[in-house]
């Protein structure tokens, strides 16, 4: 029988088939899952900003893309992931509030995806499929046995990348 292990926001996770990993939330946040296609470990990371270095109070390192998606790496590894074939899905990073895209702040979902495909990239990790931007909030799950990735639209429409 499987679990379905909750990530919140600003936090990250790890499991194994047969259980999967679920967020909600994602707004202009960031979902980020990794896995490496043959252990059936994979983990989530809900992040809320792109960059730790730009913010005083920083004390969750889980909340930004730059170092949460580290530390994911690293519990990953831990857990006995395989580095060298490690894949990522995302989905997040709505614009939920135009009327901010005018003032100092921007748009903060196009910010944390940026930071997020900046940080894979760096870090040599592969995004094999998003669902990005917009104007819809989601709730994602990922099964590392099937490696799907189900979006639930705000609302109700559901599909998998």
């Amino acid at each position: 029988m499987s679990n379905m292990i909750k990530v919140g926001i600003a936090d990250m996770k790890i499991c194994q088939v047969p259980d999967k990993i679920t967020t909600i939330g994602l707004g202009s946040c960031v979902g980020v899952a990794m896995y490496d296609g043959i252990t059936g470990i994979a983990g989530l990371l809900h992040i809320m900003l792109p960059d730790s270095t730009k913010i005083a109070n920083n004390s969750n390192k889980l909340k930004f893309a730059d170092t949460g998606i580290e530390i994911m790496l690293e519990q990953l590894l831990k857990a006995g992931v395989k580095r060298s074939i490690l894949k990522a899905k995302i989905a997040g990073g709505a614009t939920m509030f135009n009327y901010l895209l005018k003032s100092s702040i921007g748009n903060i979902g196009d910010n944390n995806v940026a930071a997020v495909k900046n940080k894979l990239a760096e870090l040599n990790i592969p995004i094999l499929a998003e669902d990005v931007g917009k104007n819809f909030g989601r709730t994602v799950i990922f099964d590392p046995e099937t490696y799907e990735f189900t979006i639930v639209k705000a609302g109700s429409e559901r599909y998998s990348i």
